[in-house]
C-alpha cells in the first residue's frame, strides 16, 4: 500500500522547474499575439512485440486495439519501427506486421535484432539494418519505408562510429526518426503483466494515473526546452512502444495530448522543421537531434526529473 501511495505522489509532482518552464512557454505564446497550434507526430517502437504479454491477450490483439484507436481519434499515419528477427522467433506475430499495413500505417526500420550500436561494431550493425530490409519492402511494397529509428537512441559511442553511421544511412537513403518527447512509457509494461496475473486492480489504478501524469509532466518538460532553446514549440515527435498497456492507456493518453492543445501530424510533417534538418538528411554534419543534447551543446542545465522506474519495478512482485 505505501508502495502504490508513493507511486501515485511522485508521479503527480511536478518540481518548481518544470512549473518555471510552463511559465515560460505560456509567456511566449501570449507575447506572440496569436496562439501558435501546437503538433506532435506519434511512433511506435520494437513492433511487432515488445515486452511480456499482459494474461488475457495476445500480440495480435494488442496491435489491433492500438490502431482501432489511432483511427477511431482520426491519428494520421503512425511509423511503426519494426524488428524482424521478432517474427522469426515467433512466426505467428507477423500478423501484427500486417495488421499494421492493413491498416494503412506505415513500416520503418528499427535494425533486425533490436541491436544497440554503442556495444556492436559499425559493421554488425549496418548488417543488421540491411537484413531488415527485404521484409520492409515485402510489407511496404512502393510505400516509403526508408525511416530509421536507433534502437535504444543510441547513435554511436565514437566520433567516428556516429559519423559512420550517418554515411551509411544517407547512402541507403534513410532519414532518421528523432525523438523529442517520451516518458519512458515501457516501464509500465512488465509491472503491468505482473499486476494482471495476479488481479490487482488497485495496482493497476495507481499504474494508470502515474502514466497519464507522466506523460502531462513530460509535455512540461519538453516544452519547457523548446522555448529554452528556440522560443517556441518544435513540432514533437513522440516515442511510444507496442506494448500491453500502452494499448489500454492510449485512448486517455491521446485525449491528454488533445487536451493540452496538441494537433497530430505525420512523422514527416514534424520533422519539416529546421530542428530536424541534419537527421532527415544525415550527409549532413551530426547535430543534437534531441532536444537534451541541443541543451547540452549550448552548456545550459536540464531540469530535475522523477524516476519512477524503481516504484514500478517493485510493484506486484
Amino acid at each position: 500500500m505505501k508502495l502504490r501511495m508513493a507511486l501515485m505522489t511522485v508521479s503527480l509532482s511536478l518540481s518548481a522547474a518544470f512549473v518555471l518552464t510552463l511559465f515560460c512557454a505560456c509567456t511566449f505564446a501570449q507575447t506572440t499575439g496569436h496562439e501558435v497550434p501546437l503538433r506532435i507526430a506519434i511512433t511506435f517502437d520494437d513492433l511487432p512485440a515488445q515486452g511480456s504479454l499482459p494474461a488475457g491477450t495476445t500480440r495480435i490483439k494488442i496491435a489491433f486495439k492500438i490502431l482501432e484507436v489511432l483511427h477511431n481519434a482520426a491519428v494520421p499515419p503512425t511509423y511503426g519501427f519494426m524488428n524482424g528477427l521478432a517474427t522469426e522467433r515467433q512466426p505467428d506475430d507477423f500478423a501484427v506486421l500486417e495488421a499494421w499495413r492493413a491498416a494503412a500505417q506505415p513500416l520503418g526500420n528499427h535494425s533486425w535484432s533490436h541491436m544497440n550500436l554503442n556495444s556492436h561494431s559499425l559493421d554488425e550493425f549496418q548488417s543488421d539494418v540491411i537484413q531488415n530490409e527485404a521484409l520492409l519492402a515485402q510489407l511496404m511494397k512502393k510505400e516509403d519505408w526508408h525511416w530509421f529509428r536507433f534502437p535504444f537512441l543510441a547513435e554511436g559511442d565514437t566520433p567516428a562510429k556516429r559519423a559512420g553511421v550517418r554515411s551509411f544511412l544517407s547512402q541507403r537513403g534513410y532519414k532518421i526518426a528523432t525523438v523529442t518527447m517520451s516518458f519512458n512509457d515501457y516501464l509500465w509494461t512488465e509491472p503491468y503483466a505482473r499486476c494482471k496475473e495476479k488481479n490487482d486492480a488497485k495496482a493497476i489504478t495507481a499504474m494508470e494515473e502515474s502514466f497519464l501524469s507522466a506523460a502531462d509532466e513530460s509535455i512540461t518538460y519538453y516544452r519547457g526546452l523548446s522555448h529554452t532553446l528556440y522560443g517556441r514549440d518544435i513540432p514533437y515527435v513522440l516515442l511510444l512502444h507496442i506494448g500491453g498497456f500502452d494499448a489500454e492507456m492510449l485512448p486517455r493518453l491521446l485525449q491528454l495530448y488533445r487536451d493540452r492543445g496538441f494537433q497530430f501530424v505525420t512523422l514527416a510533417e514534424a520533422e519539416v522543421d529546421e530542428f530536424y534538418r541534419n537527421s532527415v538528411d544525415p550527409h549532413l554534419p551530426p547535430a543534437p537531434d534531441m532536444l537534451e543534447a541541443a541543451m547540452a551543446e549550448r552548456g545550459l542545465s536540464l531540469p530535475a526529473r522523477v524516476s519512477l522506474a524503481p516504484l514500478l519495478d517493485a510493484l506486484c512482485r
